[in-house]
């Protein structure tokens, strides 16, 4: 059974560094064709993507936050992790991290998003 798991702080302070993990277990992340993935949903708002690492460790930033946000991955603590500088209250949001898998047809890819953690808040406020 597939499981993941964000974890992190729940208060971050205006300009620090967000970071969240995620563990996973169940698979491995590096199984082909899986993109490990955060997206959070702002208080009232809708989902929004921020970003996966694929199976081969490759990185993909949502042009939104594409300046502030570092994914990374251990392979052997089977876990992948977020990092957002400069954190403002705007980036007060539920963050969730989920496991897709991608179909390629050729000039374009859908992702199916199989397996979510269940999220955790994160507030930014001094």
């Amino acid at each position: 059974q597939v499981q993941l798991q964000e974890s992190g702080p729940g208060l971050v302070k205006p300009s620090q560094t967000l970071s969240l993990t995620c563990t996973v277990s169940g698979t491995s992340i590096t199984a082909d064709y899986t993109y490990w993935t955060w997206i959070r949903q702002p208080p009232g708002k809708g989902l929004e993507w921020i970003g996966h690492i694929t199976y081969s460790g490759g990185t993909y930033d949502s042009p939104a936050l594409k300046s502030r946000s570092t994914l990374s991955r251990d392979t052997n603590k089977k876990q992948f992790t977020l990092q957002l500088t400069s954190v403002t209250p705007e980036d007060t949001a539920v963050y969730f991290c989920a496991r897709a898998t991608g179909y390629d047809f050729g000039d374009y890819r859908l992702y199916e998003y199989e397996n979510w953690g269940q999220g955790t808040q994160v507030t930014v406020s001094s």
